[in-house]
This record gives structure tokens, C-alpha cells and sequence, in this order.
């Protein structure tokens, strides 16, 4: 039940029927149309724009137009309690307590749907997130990424979307050649007591390799490790295998699984990257010619050369693109063009990429291939997740670890938990940095949004529990003739706030809007929770021992909500604390 599409229809319909009865001019099309929510201070439930949208139409004010429609409005439905104008022309209606009686009957009926967008058409989403290089664990900065991911394809599949979550393996180039070596060094160190070249800048000096090394030795007993040249592709197969185990590892202790695993390598074998060069040359996309030094580059030392060009410029790039090399090898930008060509391929509706902070310089390029293989503007979207400050005592926070220079997701994990990771990950709009207090994240106070969310739902628990109610349970009631106090109606009403937030979420692909309205709600718990320890009424649990209905279907309604929010963010809602 969304009150306010359900307002929306009611508005629509009522200035249909006067327009037919009356002078009212409606322009050909009422998407402009909305239903809000007023700014607390209204003391109202619902705000609409529709006399502001018909003012130009009709060639009068917004103010002498509301006047006019508030009271086809208030004859619409007798549950309105009142209804007021604000300047310049915005009209806010009040409801009857008896409205929020009927709400709470409808989403308790309808439990299992209750802020899933019924109307909108349902598409097929690929979202392609963290694609780490294949090298070693992931640290804390493809975290934040990871789970902005996953909890956006989370929210599209609340939505009844189909999704598809991607990893897309870079186990091509030089990067993959250097990681081979690297585990090569640490098989010979362990076989043949060969000190590692530490002083090799190229080399991956983490001791996570260790673990690797010794793995593919105790696997693979009839290889012979003394010449890397005739074992590199082999070794290569393996090392990478080993990495991607331990990615794995890291994304489902972060309750993440990928259905796709795509190989760079396999793009390139598979002549997928000539092809897609084909294709872009037949549409006349590419050119031969010249680049300036990028940013930073030594202009001094810059040798401009010939090289084929995509005409990114045509898309609103600031440059055209390298997709070759001057030894004829292709480009990292190369591969990503066969790569998206292929998604494209497979016929998803819309593409999603989940980038980290350094490749926010990135996106202009990609969407521009991707706009010129489809022919279709806004195909991809890309979002950007900003860097993580881990904190702690106020100060910077570094732990010891033998995985290299950064600090692992598994770090992160031991630290604080998966469910404080992806909650507080997730706290904040991914297009600002983060600081993420680790002092904060173990206090159980209202600092600690995850536990102030998790903390309601246990105590709603514990009221079922001592009444031996299941919380989990459907509720039945037979007659809903009860009315709500304003406090309660102050909470249903953030209550009808759910399906705006889901929408919001889904549309603008900002899953921070989720543990920021779960934290809303759960403040206006906790406060009518406390006013019960002077005001026997506001009590869950009467002298009695017994709960009424329209308190136990109050309780039912707000841990529905929480438990349905805590699923998509992927974080448990324990019954005791």
C-alpha cells in the first residue's frame, strides 16, 4: 500500500472529472504531477503540487487554483481530517486517526508486498561490481564497493527486477605476468630455500602468497618448477585460481556471491576485443592518430605516436581513447569495449558498474563506448564508491597483518563483524568519503545506528516472547476498529515513508537511504518506547500481562518494515541483545 501513489491516482482522477465539468485545462500529459511529504512543521500527511502544475496551463495563480481543487479533494475521501494551503500554491492534507487504521489493516494483509513498486515495468539488470584484479585478498577499499553493489542489486530484486551480479576478472597483462612471477618466487623460496627478490618493485611482496604457493605445490606434485617460461601459462591458470578462491572467500564472509565470474582473458582468446574493433571501425568509431601526454605525464618526455583512436569525443569525452598500443597489444580501455560489448550481447534492459574512487576519472570513457555500441544514451550507469578512513581512539586506524601494505576485508571482519561492516559501509551517500569510527561501531548507544535499529527489533521481540507469540508469525484479526494515539500515528506515518524510500533507492541507485530510514524509524520506536515508563498507556504489556490488538498489529507493522529493510542491507535483526 503507498498511500502516496494512491493519492497521486486521486488527484489525477478528481482534476479529470472537473475538467470535464469545468473551465480546468489539463495540459496532454500529468507526470508532473506529485505527491510528497510535507515538511514536519505542516503537521500534515501528505502534500501535493498539483495546483502549482496547472497554474501556467490555466493562466491563474497556484493560490486560486488550490482553492478550487481543495475541496473537489476533501469531498473525494472522508477520511481527510483537514486541509490546508501553503505558499506559493502547495496543497497538504491531513487525515482522520481511522485512515491509519485502515493503512495499518492493508500492510499487515499484504505483509509480503508491502513497498515493492507494483506499477513500475519490471527490467533485467546486470550489475557488474568489485572486478579486482586477481592478485591477493580484497582490502577495505573494494569493500565499501562490494556491498554498494550488492545491496543495489538487493534492492532491484525487492523490486521483483531481474539481476544478474557480475565479477568481471582483469587476468590479462602485465599485472597478471608480474603476479605469476611472484608466486613463482615464493614456490622457489619454499622449494628451494631461494631468498624472494623483495627489492623487484614489479613483484607482489604480500606473504598472502605464501599460502598460495604452497597450495599449487601440494597440488601439483609432477610440476617441475624450475623453468618459469615452460610452466607460466600453467602457472599463471593457477595462481589466478588460488586468488579467486581467496576473493571468494572475502565476499561471502561479507554474505556476497556473484553469479558471473568473466575472464579478460577469454575476451582476448576469443578475438572478442578484435571484433568489437571491427565493429566500431565498419561504424567509422575509431581513427589512426595522435594523443597528448595525459595528466601528470612528463611533457618533455612524451612521444606522441600514431595509434587507433575511439572517437570518445563524439560522446562528451574530453579526449578521444587508446585502443592500441604502440606494439600493436590492445589497451585496458580495449578490453573493457569487448567486454561491455558482450554484456550488451546478452540482452540485459540496463547495465550497472560499481567503480572505485580511482577509477572515477573512468566513467565518461566507458559510457561513451557503451553509447556507441547501443545507440542509446544512458545503457550504463556508473556510481562511484569513495575511499573508507578506518578510525579508532580519533586517530587513523592501521592494523597488523602479513597481507601487504593494506588492511583485508577479513581484517575488517575479525575486527567488528560482517553485519557493522555492510550497515555502516552502507551509511552514507557512496559519492562521500567515509569514516568508519570502529569506537562508534562496538557502542551500544544511539551513536551506533546498527545497534539502535537491531536494539528495536529485539525489543519488539521480547514483548512477543513474553506474551509466547512468535514474532515471525502472521497475525490474524477479525475486526480493525481500534484507533491510534498520535505518537503511534507519527510512527505509522514513517511507516508510509517505506515505499518512497524504496523507490528513491531503486530509481537513484542511493541504498543509503535504507539504514538512514531504518535509523528514522527506529528513533521514533525507542522514544514511544520510553514514554511507557511513566505513561502506563503507551505500554506494550499491560497490568494484565496482555498486549491489545492494536498494539500487537502496531509492533507486527514496525518489525515487518525493519526486518524487510535489515534483508536487503543483508544484516541480521537478532531477537535478543
Amino acid at each position: 500500500m503507498n498511500i502516496f501513489d494512491q493519492y497521486l491516482d486521486k488527484i489525477k482522477k478528481i482534476i479529470i472529472d472537473l475538467s470535464g465539468k469545468s473551465d480546468l485545462i489539463l495540459p496532454e500529459k500529468l507526470d508532473g504531477i506529485t505527491t510528497e511529504i510535507p515538511p514536519l512543521k505542516f503537521n500534515s500527511d501528505i502534500s501535493t503540487n498539483v495546483a502549482m502544475f496547472l497554474s501556467k496551463t490555466n493562466k491563474k495563480s497556484p493560490i486560486e487554483l488550490a482553492n478550487i481543487l481543495v475541496e473537489a479533494i476533501k469531498k473525494s475521501d472522508e477520511r481527510i481530517q483537514d486541509i490546508s494551503i501553503i505558499k506559493p500554491g502547495f496543497i497538504n492534507i491531513k487525515f482522520k486517526p481511522i485512515f491509519w487504521t485502515h493503512f495499518v489493516e492493508e500492510i499487515i494483509k499484504n505483509s509480503k508486498t508491502y513497498g515493492i513498486n507494483t506499477k513500475e515495468k519490471k527490467k533485467n539488470y546486470l550489475v557488474e561490481f568489485v572486478s579486482a584484479n586477481p592478485t591477493g585478498p580484497l582490502h577495505v577499499g573494494h569493500c565499501r564497493g562490494a556491498i554498494l553493489g550488492d545491496v543495489i542489486a538487493n534492492i532491484l530484486l525487492f523490486n521483483k527486477h531481474k539481476v544478474t551480479k557480475e565479477y568481471y576478472v582483469n587476468d590479462y597483462g602485465n599485472q597478471i605476468i608480474n603476479f605469476t612471477k611472484s608466486v613463482y618466487f615464493r614456490i622457489r623460496e619454499i622449494s628451494f630455500n631461494e631468498p624472494f627478490p623483495s627489492d623487484d618493485e614489479n613483484l607482489y611482496p604480500g606473504d598472502y602468497l605464501i599460502d598460495f604457493a604452497q597450495n599449487i605445490i601440494n597440488s601439483n606434485k609432477k610440476i617441475d618448477f624450475n623453468n618459469f617460461e615452460k610452466i607460466s601459462e600453467k602457472l599463471t591458470v593457477l595462481s589466478i585460481e588460488e586468488a579467486l578462491k581467496l576473493i571468494k572467500k572475502n565476499l561471502n564472509s561479507l554474505g556476497i556471491k556473484h553469479d558471473n565470474f568473466i575472464s579478460e582473458k577469454k575476451l582476448v582468446s576469443n578475438q572478442e576485443v578484435k571484433k568489437v574493433i571491427e565493429y566500431l571501425k565498419i561504424n567509422e568509431f575509431v581513427y589512426k592518430g595522435k594523443i597528448k601526454a595525459p595528466t601528470g605525464e612528463d611533457i618533455d618526455k612524451w612521444v606522441e605516436r600514431e595509434q587507433l583512436l575511439f572517437k570518445s569525443t563524439d560522446f562528451g569525452d574530453d579526449k578521444d581513447r587508446a585502443l592500441q598500443k604502440s606494439d600493436g597489444a590492445w589497451t585496458y580501455f580495449a578490453s573493457d569495449v569487448a567486454y561491455h560489448k558482450n554484456k550488451l550481447d546478452r540482452k540485459f534492459d540496463q547495465l550497472i558498474n560499481i567503480l572505485g574512487a580511482d577509477h572515477a576519472g573512468y566513467i565518461k570513457r566507458i559510457t561513451s563506448s557503451v553509447e556507441a555500441l547501443s545507440n542509446s544514451k544512458g545503457k550504463l550507469i556508473c556510481k562511484v564508491s569513495q575511499l573508507v578512513k578506518l578510525i579508532k581512539d580519533k586517530k587513523p586506524f592501521k592494523m597488523s597483518k602479513r597481507k601487504g601494505d593494506y588492511i583485508t576485508v577479513d581484517d575488517l571482519i575479525n575486527e567488528v563483524g560482517k553485519d557493522a561492516t555492510r550497515f555502516i559501509m552502507l551509511n552514507r551517500s557512496s559519492d562521500a568519503e567515509l569514516d568508519f569510527d570502529f569506537d562508534n561501531v562496538i557502542e551500544k548507544s544511539k551513536d551506533n545506528p546498527l545497534y539502535y535499529v537491531q536494539y528495536s527489533y529485539a525489543r519488539i521481540a521480547s514483548v512477543f516472547r513474553h506474551l509466547e507469540k512468535d514474532l515471525k508469525s502472521d497475525i490474524k484479526i477479525d475486526k480493525y476498529n481500534f484507533l491510534y494515539s498520535e505518537d503511534e500515528i507519527n510512527i505509522l506515518k514513517k511507516i508510509s515513508e517505506w515505499p518512497k524510500c524504496i523507490d528513491a533507492a531503486s530509481n537513484k541507485l542511493e541504498p543509503h537511504r535504507i539504514p538512514t530510514y531504518l535509523y528514522q524509524l527506529a528513533s521514533l520506536f525507542h522514544s514511544y518506547w520510553n514514554l511507557g515508563k511513566d505513561n502506563p498507556e503507551k505500554r506494550f504489556i499491560n497490568d494484565q500481562k496482555k498486549i491489545t490488538d492494536e498494539k500487537m498489529i502496531f509492533l507486527k507493522a514496525i518489525s515487518n518494515v525493519i526486518k524487510s529493510g535489515m534483508d536487503i542491507v543483508g544484516v541480521s535483526v537478532p531477537e535478543k541483545m
